[in-house]
């Protein structure tokens, strides 16, 4: 046994940090947290100064017991969870749950996972730092608190299975509150006028007229000022500017960037960036710091040096505006300058090249511009063209990096350059023209811009973004992507060559793909919370509540003091809003069914929006309709909701079999005997007709049709999610881009069918045939117990092919319960 026990997080980092280390050294991990509160109830002793309780899950007693024998044998324990509040309460937990030593226990910290940084790190440990301790505490304390007291209030009032927290409920409010302001807004018209003119040198240009008219009728008259007029250079003016470059990666600016650049959700950048770190190529990917340290300045200047001269190396050191951040954390950066381009994985490469450059560029020289305005006059009117322009002079930072920008900030991005002018120069018009623009609404969220504003407003911290986000998408209170937007005429009033036209055009507005946008329960249950409990979702009580937790990790308060403040105002008022608000439903009244005379109106059932015609209280039952997927409680009309009664709308009868058209949760379709087959993008179940479903149904039948047979079996072929595949004997196997899907030789078909027949042999880990039971292989190195349709996942920590059958069973035993509720909640559903 090694003298020395190391116990860092995860598996990946064990992997890295051995290569540094000696014989002496044996490197464990702890795969996250060993302890945590119980999953299945409060876990917190309000009572007794809000005590925690911690547990060990089930799947992670093998592991304590493998980490206590461990630590036995070893002469010291190096605890080298990260260098935040969560890796410091890992720590602990380890140290209390292993029952560890103290004097032959050492604290270790570094913020890279490279050899002379484990070194430094070996040479200066210390005790666990209980002051950061409870600050994660009381951040875990204090989310349990909200999200196990505000969810069954949301269960009772709103609808079974709902959630709340103290940062994702504040995040959906800012969504859903945008929301609102678009759907307020009214667009108001305007007309913008442009220019091209063109030099004696026969250079062209746009200008501008810096105001804009408000009717047609008030720019057609400005247009026809200026039929037969002379135009010349009224001034120009030049001026020398700057640009700096931007500071370093903070956790939040990493996400917002690749999000702009490399298009990735801020889950994905922060998957991608641990892998990085664990590798050892950058430094600790969650920090709100941008600063570097000397030995990191050091190195980029010698680098940007090396590669692009002394001219352009600027040495900076900056300072974060966040009063929490910590300044002894580094900026993300990578651990290496010299290494441009290390070959990796393709998300890896792109994350980690603009990580390089960002850091690269932040110890650049100062880009030199000359920025050009030219003022250009007419000689019978006194209305002035503008036209900016900008020249590189010296490209200093840029030659590396330069900043994404924001759909809001898009407008300032540089300008063209202009050809060489004179004062006085005469000018030739091509053409002026007066475009109708409307003002636009406030823009939807991205991820990146929802990070952006919850840091601007001091709500949550860097490691808490990315699951906020997922949460919000995962429960179905926000989703991405889902407005189509709708076409918008304009007008556009050209003059060219004193002849005046006018043309009409039309664009597509409102249009968001990607964009964060509030489903109809996240409006209900915002509504609800705001209503009910304004303090918690207020912005600056939250934002508040992150000073109090940084406060704890410097020492300056007392976590269960904390505490006792928040749950003293909170308790009662969970207790009033329980016993005393009403239900909430989001109904709304549309109007009267013209055949029964009854109520019509939408509102949040148990299986989602609906339509409801009729009330509990008339002597016959309500009648209900599911909103499409694309509808909302907010906009639907009484004509819309009216037409889903319709559904689903018989077309005729082909071959003998009725055919129907319907909408399902993967969109419209048209249903054939027991098939469903899905209608082309743009078109509807209420206004397809049967000539085109015969079309659909044969096209269907037609690549239902078997392409070839193997071992006596058909063999089909078809295109999914996730690609084009063919089925055989059950099986789908996806047919990647070697192959020629389109023209399939039986060689081919064998061979993907061999492949996929072995692949299904090495998954196989253990076999029970007799009972039905077998474990596979999943996938990020997990394994699963599949029985039937049951799946039950095997914690990363258990050994596969070590489990016995009575265990298999114990496990799907467990997850019965849940599958059996599933089925009769469908059961209903269907009954309904």
């Amino acid at each position: 046994m090694a003298k020395n026990l190391v116990i860092v997080e995860s598996p990946a980092k064990a992997k890295t940090i051995e290569k540094f280390l000696g014989k002496d050294f044996k490197v464990e991990s702890s795969f996250g947290h060993i302890a945590d509160l119980p999953s299945k109830e409060l876990g917190v002793d309000v009572d007794n100064d809000f005590q925690p309780k911690y547990i060990v899950d089930d799947d992670k007693k093998a592991l304590v017991k493998k980490l206590k024998d461990l630590a036995k044998k070893a002469e010291v324990i190096w605890l080298a969870s990260d260098e935040d509040r969560e890796g410091e309460a890992i720590s602990w937990h380890l140290s209390e749950t292993l029952g560890l030593d103290k004097d032959k226990t050492k604290r270790i910290v570094f913020n890279s996972i490279t050899k002379s940084a484990i070194q430094k790190a070996i040479e200066n440990p210390r005790e666990i730092n209980y002051n950061l301790v409870n600050a994660q505490q009381a951040r875990r304390v204090l989310d349990r608190l909200v999200g196990y007291q505000l969810s069954p209030v949301l269960w009772k009032k709103i609808k079974p299975g709902l959630s709340a927290g103290r940062v994702q409920s504040v995040a959906v409010r800012l969504i859903v509150e945008r929301e609102r302001d678009i759907e307020a807004f009214t667009p108001v018209a305007s007309f913008r006028i442009s220019a091209q003119f063109k030099t004696a040198e026969g250079n062209v240009f746009t200008a501008k007229l810096n105001k804009t008219f408000p009717s047609k009728e008030t720019a057609e008259a400005f247009l026809k000022q200026n039929m037969g007029a002379n135009f010349s250079v009224g001034s120009l003016d030049k001026k020398p500017a700057k640009k700096s470059p931007s500071a370093p990666f903070t956790t939040s600016t990493l996400q917002q960037e690749a999000s702009r650049k490399l298009y990735f959700s801020v889950g994905r950048t922060m998957q991608v960036a641990q892998r990085l770190y664990e590798a050892g190529l950058i430094t600790y990917m969650r920090t709100d710091s941008v600063n570097l340290s000397g030995e990191a300045i050091n190195a980029a200047k010698e680098t940007i040096v090396n590669n692009y001269g002394e001219a352009y190396s600027n040495v900076r050191n900056y300072k974060g505006k966040s009063k929490g951040a910590q300044e002894a954390h580094e900026a993300i950066r990578p651990t290496n300058m010299a290494n441009q381009s290390p070959s990796l994985e393709r998300d890896q490469q792109k994350l980690y090249e603009l990580i390089w450059k960002r850091t690269i560029a932040s110890q650049m020289s100062d880009a030199q511009l000359e920025r050009t305005n030219v003022k250009i006059t007419a000689n019978n009117h006194s209305e002035v063209f503008t036209a900016n322009g900008e020249v590189i002079k010296f490209d200093g930072f840029l030659k590396v990096y330069m900043e994404g920008l924001d759909e809001e900030d898009a407008a300032e991005e540089q300008e063209d350059m202009l050809p060489a002018m004179s004062v006085g120069d005469t000018l030739l018009n091509n053409f002026i023209t007066a475009t109708e623009r409307f003002s636009r609404p406030p823009y939807r969220f991205t991820e990146a811009s929802l990070v952006k504003k919850l840091e601007e407003l001091g709500i949550g911290r860097p490691s808490t973004y990315a699951p906020t986000i997922s949460t919000i998408v995962n429960r179905k209170y926000v989703e991405k992507g889902t407005v189509e937007g709708t076409e918008r005429k304009y007008v556009q009033l050209v003059l060219e060559a004193n002849d005046l036209k006018e043309k009409n055009l039309s664009e597509m507005v409102g249009s968001d793909k990607g964009k964060l946008v509030p489903t109809d329960i996240g409006m209900i249950v915002n509504d609800f919370l705001v209503s009910n409990f304004s303090a918690v979702l207020d912005y600056n009580f939250t934002a508040k509540v992150e000073e109090d937790f940084d406060e704890i990790a410097e020492g300056q308060e007392d976590w269960q003091k904390v505490m006792k403040a928040f749950y003293k105002d909170f308790h009662p008022i969970v207790k009033d809003v329980e016993e005393n608000a009403d239900r909430a439903s989001g109904e709304r009244i549309l109007g009267e069914d013209p055949k029964s005379g009854k109520r019509v109106s939408v509102r949040l059932g148990r299986f989602g929006p609906m339509v409801q015609i009729g009330t509990v209280d008339d002597e016959e039952k309500p009648t209900f309709a599911s909103l499409l997927p694309d509808q909302s409680l907010n906009t639907i009309t009484f004509e819309e909701a009216m037409d889903l009664f319709k559904l689903p709308r018989k077309l005729g009868v082909y071959k003998g079999e009725e055919v129907l058209a319907n909408v399902g949760r993967f969109g419209p379709y048209v249903k054939f005997g027991a098939k469903f087959i899905s209608m082309d993008k743009g078109e509807s179940a209420m206004e397809i007709e049967m000539d085109r479903a015969i079309e659909l149904i044969i096209a269907k039948e037609k690549a239902d049709a078997p392409i070839a047979a193997y071992e006596g079996k058909d063999v089909t072929k078809g295109t999914g999610r996730f690609g084009p595949f063919i089925k055989w004997d059950g099986m789908f196997i996806n047919v990647n881009k070697k192959y020629d899907f389109d023209n399939l030789s039986q060689a081919d078909i064998e061979e993907l069918i061999e492949v996929k027949k072995q692949k299904e042999i090495d998954k196989l880990i253990q076999e029970w045939p007799e009972e039905g039971i077998r474990i596979e292989k999943a996938r990020w190195g997990r394994h699963n117990i599949i029985k039937g349709k049951i799946k039950v996942e095997i914690a990363k920590t258990v050994d596969a092919t070590k489990v016995s059958l009575e265990e298999a069973k114990k496990l799907i035993e467990k997850k019965m319960p849940k599958k059996k509720a599933k089925a009769k909640t469908k059961a209903k559903a269907k009954k309904k």
